[in-house]
């Protein structure tokens, strides 16, 4: 399932929409992490490129962030449930 979610950054609201995986898993970053969710999306807001959307540059990170853990972890291959 898709859905629409919100953020204040610098000062401005944004929404985003992500499907439920990928809005799971950037929580999960967040947690792990020790930062504020809101402190992530804006991180990932502030490096994305100029012509990329929020939605997808969230999609990129959480993929990056999964595939470094499984590199790190000796996984070859992240393989699908």
């Amino acid at each position: 399932m898709i859905g629409k979610h919100s953020a204040t950054l610098h000062g401005h609201r944004t929404s985003f929409t992500l499907e439920d995986p990928f809005w799971q898993e950037l929580k999960s970053i967040a947690k792990s992490r020790g930062i504020p969710l809101a402190r992530l999306i804006a991180e990932i807001d502030d490096n994305r490129a100029p012509e990329g959307n929020l939605s997808s540059a969230i999609r990129l990170y959480v993929l990056a962030w999964v595939k470094a853990r499984a590199e790190a972890a000796g996984v070859s291959r992240v393989i699908e449930p």
